[in-house]
Order: C-alpha cells, then sequence, then structure tokens
C-alpha cells in the first residue's frame, strides 16, 4: 500500500526527476525548542532549490542535516540514496556555510590548494579563481580579504571540489551589486553543467531570479512548494498603492481587501481584485492620489505564507 507521502514523492520525482537530497518525516529540537516538525522535503538533480524562511524557522537546521552536521531526533535523512557522513557523499558535496573559521595566514591559493585536495577530481585552480572572481586577489592572506572578498573566497572554495550537491547558505551577503550578479550567472552555469544547489537566502529577488523550484519554511514546517511562479500565484490578486485619506481600519472594511498598511505617505493595499476596490476607493475618498496597480511579487507572497502561518500557529496554540 502507497502511503500520502510516497505518493507525493512519485509525482515530485515524475516532474522533477532523480532524487539527491531527502528529510523524511524528520523532527529535530534544541532542548525543548522545536526546529523542526515532521518535515518532508526533496532536492532534485540539477536544479536550483531555493530554502526560504524568516530567522529561526528551521533553515539552517535542515541543512546541517543534510550535510552530515547533526543527527535528526526522528525521520531519515539521505543523499545520494544514503548516509550524508558516508565518505564517498561527502566528496560529492561543497558547502558554503555562515559558521565555521578560515586560517587568516594562509593566501587564497593556498586555500583553494588544500580544499581541492579533499576531492579525487578538484577543478583546476584557474577555473576556480575565475568563476569566483578572485584572480587579482589569488596571493592575498584571508585576513586581509574584505567582507565580500572573502564570501567569494568561501564560494570557491565550495566549488573547488567539482560536487554535484552544493550548499550555499547566504551565498551573496556582504556582495556589491556588481558581485553578486557575477555570482548568480556563475551558479546558473553550475545549473546548467547538471549541478544540483540547494540555498538559502534573505534576498527574495536573488530566488525569484535563480531558483527552479521554492520551499518555504517556517516554525519548523514546509508550509509552500513549487516554482516561483506556483509560489507568487498563491497571493493572488493585485498590490494597490496610493495616497488616501482613508485609515488601515477603514480601508480593512472594504470587500477584497485582503491587507492594508501605510508606507510612508502612501498606503499598500493587498487585494484579489483590484478593480472593484479602486472604485470603492475613488467613491470613498475623491481626494485619492498616486494610484499605482502592481501584481504581488515573492515578497508579497513570502510575507503573506509566513504571516498566515504564524497566525494559524497562535490561534491553535
Amino acid at each position: 500500500m502507497i502511503t500520502t507521502l510516497e505518493a507525493t514523492q512519485n509525482r515530485q520525482r515524475a516532474r522533477y526527476g532523480a532524487v539527491v537530497a531527502t528529510l523524511e518525516g524528520v523532527s529535530t529540537s534544541y532542548g525543548e525548542v522545536r526546529a523542526l516538525r515532521n518535515v518532508n522535503f526533496a532536492v532534485y538533480a540539477g536544479q536550483v532549490v531555493a530554502l526560504l524562511g524568516p530567522n529561526g524557522a528551521g533553515k539552517t537546521t535542515a541543512v546541517k542535516l543534510l550535510l552530515g552536521l547533526m543527527r535528526p531526533d526522528s525521520g531519515k535523512v539521505r543523499v545520494f540514496g544514503s548516509d550524508p557522513t558516508n565518505p564517498q557523499n561527502r566528496m560529492r558535496t561543497g558547502a558554503m556555510l555562515q559558521v565555521g573559521r578560515v586560517p587568516e595566514t594562509l593566501r587564497v591559493r593556498e586555500h583553494i590548494d588544500l580544499f581541492s585536495s579533499y576531492y579525487p577530481k578538484p577543478l583546476p585552480l584557474e577555473e576556480v579563481l575565475a568563476a569566483a572572481g578572485l584572480e587579482k586577489l589569488r596571493d592575498r592572506k584571508f585576513g586581509d580579504l574584505s567582507g565580500g572578498q572573502r564570501q567569494r573566497t568561501l564560494f570557491a572554495l565550495a566549488i573547488c571540489g567539482h560536487p554535484d550537491l552544493l550548499f550555499l547558505d547566504e551565498p551573496t551577503v556582504g556582495l556589491d551589486v556588481e558581485a553578486r550578479r557575477a555570482l548568480w550567472e556563475e551558479i546558473r552555469r553550475l545549473a546548467k553543467r547538471g549541478k544540483t544547489v540547494l540555498l538559502t537566502t534573505h534576498y527574495l529577488e536573488e530566488a525569484d531570479f535563480l531558483a527552479d523550484r521554492i520551499a518555504v519554511i517556517n516554525q519548523g514546517e514546509i508550509i509552500a512548494e513549487g516554482t516561483p511562479v506556483e509560489i507568487k500565484a498563491q497571493t493572488s490578486g493585485k498590490l494597490i498603492r496610493c495616497t488616501t485619506a482613508l485609515s488601515v481600519e477603514n480601508l480593512l472594511q472594504i470587500p477584497g481587501v485582503n491587507s492594508a498598511k501605510q508606507d510612508r505617505e502612501a498606503m499598500v493595499i493587498r487585494v484579489g481584485d483590484a478593480e472593484s476596490v479602486v472604485r470603492t476607493l475613488l467613491a470613498r475618498d475623491p481626494s485619492l492620489s498616486g494610484l499605482e496597480i502592481t501584481s504581488a511579487g515573492l515578497e508579497e507572497a513570502f510575507l503573506a505564507l509566513t504571516q498566515d502561518n504564524g497566525q494559524n500557529k497562535n490561534r491553535q496554540n
């Protein structure tokens, strides 16, 4: 008899292809704090998957489990079909994390040479330096690098072993716009070559640009999953921005208004049917001005999903 989980996994395999890593019914806690609650999550070959969530939602815990840096209280963690601590799996995995220390006295090229020695078929040094934009910094000591240069070095260490599965935890923190865009292009090139990338980020534009699939985690549970288009579609409707004399309380009483908030001199209103709400707005406030109507984006979808989930949890508790 096929379980609900197995049926879901079969549908996803048919849609996305081979499975690279999974969390199956995984729960884990830090003392009395439940970090993950019966999480089922899969990463598929050749995809860039973005794991999004507020601080403390469980993203880092999920990544640590998949890297074999911790064990779940219950459930199964599999990478390439076996335990993530399997040495063969680790030779196929690269990681860029926000934790840990890198010796500051070694030069950039020395770090890359050292990390490359851990892998059976590493990339050539020159290729790694070019991919991370470090050609001119190859002889600079890590301790003399700026924050953005350190980030690029950590990215180089993550990719130097030519891994099949790459974990990138907030990879563009501290990068300027040009460096961030260059790293995005490199991540896309990795995916085109068949590499699999699991990305955590607070930059929703980054997730929208890079990800083939997005999973939203909140309070230890996966609350939404799908392509960026599918995630955005879960927040149906439009955003209205305008300057109005109506208060937030007045706006929330209008049929079709899902939320409203003050943003400097204007109101931002999330609605289902923009046309009917605009007619009502104009009827109730003839002085209304600065009217703009846009489609809801990933940021609005993310906020709606996480806020709604949090409110539902609070009501249940």
